[in-house]
């Protein structure tokens, strides 16, 4: 054979196999189409497993959120009107104090020695004024007046004259010394919470100490800050009857102490911060609210009669707006635009627009769904149930099928 016939004959050995490996690949990847095709069609995979739940009719509360600060209802500091040495504290650091119960005694010697003064003074000047009295009488009287010049009879009328300014002088001064020795009892002049003493026993006290400083906590306020474009809607509530106010703890949430009032609005809008001031107060039977804690407050402004409520996790985003996906009486899911309302609370939220109450809205899944797909609707909670004999026998007959794709569309 000659050199050419041996060159073509390799050429064309070299085709046919590479002819072959083409058609034994280009079946292969065919096969494999096949395959996941079966595999991802909705139509020969079933119904597709979904949560289902069905949207709500619902008074819906609309609040107003933002950070608050507690505030005490009064606050007195207790210092002493006299000074002196302080000789006992009759109260406790934190202690609940009572309106007018004695706090503090401070000694009185001095005090009591003035006062004593002053009645001795009065006393005395109550003689020189009897004496005076009769010495005018006498002289007045009509067997006498004749014996008497005028000129001492006058000055016997403003003796006793002289002499009542000065009992009623001594009155001033032992009204003055008795209030003073009052003093020295301090007293509390609220009911609240004692705070940290300011002095300790046996110091000298003076007006400008500090005994302790009272806080009453029951009532209790909370302040806080609202944007200016709640205004209206705030006036306009409170209006009718004092809005629902509630302290959330700034940790998990709940509520703090039950539910308050909103007691005042601040008479002008900060130009700084475009805020206005509010403050609500509480009952705080349980001293859960404490002044300069930090809250979270929820006042509800209004309520929407009958609103439709889904789960939040049921809204999806999408290029053109939220979307829900609504199972319709025959299991079909379809897509459906939807408007967003207020949040009903952390798991649910409001649809204005796009949803009637009684529909039917996918919250789990969704994300294997497209418009028109079968799905087996599941309750919350509720787990797919394990495929039949007769399912698992289908399934493993497109598996087959999808095999014999991938492997026999080459030659042998």
């Amino acid at each position: 054979m000659s050199r050419f016939w041996k060159i073509a004959l390799l050429v064309l050995a070299v085709l046919v196999v590479v002819f072959v490996a083409m058609r034994t690949m280009g079946g292969s990847s065919q096969g494999e189409r096949a395959g996941a095709q079966g595999e991802d069609d909705p139509e020969n995979s079933g119904p597709v497993p979904v949560t289902v739940v069905a949207a709500t009719k619902q008074d819906v509360p609309v609040y107003a959120s933002t950070p608050g600060t507690v505030t005490a209802l009064n606050t007195v500091t207790v210092s002493p009107q006299v000074g002196g040495q302080l000789m006992r504290l009759n109260f406790k650091e934190g202690q609940a104090v009572k309106k007018g119960e004695l706090l503090a005694q401070i000694d009185p010697r001095t005090l009591q020695a003035s006062y004593d003064q002053a009645l001795a003074a009065k006393r005395q000047n109550q003689a020189l004024l009897a004496t005076a009295r009769l010495n005018y009488q006498r002289s007045n009287d009509p067997a006498y007046r004749q014996y008497v010049s005028r000129t001492d009879l006058d000055t016997q009328r403003n003796q006793v004259a002289q002499y009542e300014a000065a009992v009623a002088a001594n009155d001033a001064q032992m009204r003055s010394a008795q209030v003073q020795l009052q003093f020295t009892r301090i007293t509390a002049p609220i009911d609240g919470i004692a705070g940290i003493r300011g002095v300790d026993v046996g110091n000298i006290v003076s007006t400008s100490s500090t005994i302790v400083t009272l806080t009453q906590i029951r009532p209790i306020y909370v302040s806080f800050n609202l944007p200016e474009r709640e205004l209206q809607a705030v006036r306009a509530g409170q209006a009718m009857t004092p809005l629902a106010v509630a302290a959330l703890d700034r940790g998990d949430a709940h509520v703090i102490n039950g539910e308050g009032k909103l007691e005042v609005i601040d008479n002008r809008i900060s130009a700084d911060s475009g805020t206005f001031g509010a403050r609500a107060i509480f009952d705080n039977a349980d001293n859960a609210l404490w002044p300069g804690q930090f809250v979270n407050v929820r006042l509800q402004l209004r309520t929407i009669s009958g609103g439709t409520v889904v789960p939040s996790q049921s809204v999806q985003r999408g290029p053109e707006g939220d979307y829900v996906y609504v199972v319709g009486s025959d299991n079909t899911a379809q897509i459906r635009s939807v408007v967003q309302g207020v949040e009903v609370d952390d798991s649910h939220v409001q649809v204005t627009k796009g949803l009637k109450p009684g529909e039917r809205v996918v919250t789990e899944g969704q994300f294997r769904l497209k418009p028109g797909s079968k799905v087996s609707a599941l309750k919350p909670g509720q787990t797919p149930p394990k495929p039949s004999e007769a399912q698992l026998k289908a399934e493993q007959g497109k598996q087959g099928h999808g095999g014999r794709g991938r492997h026999g569309g080459g030659p042998r």
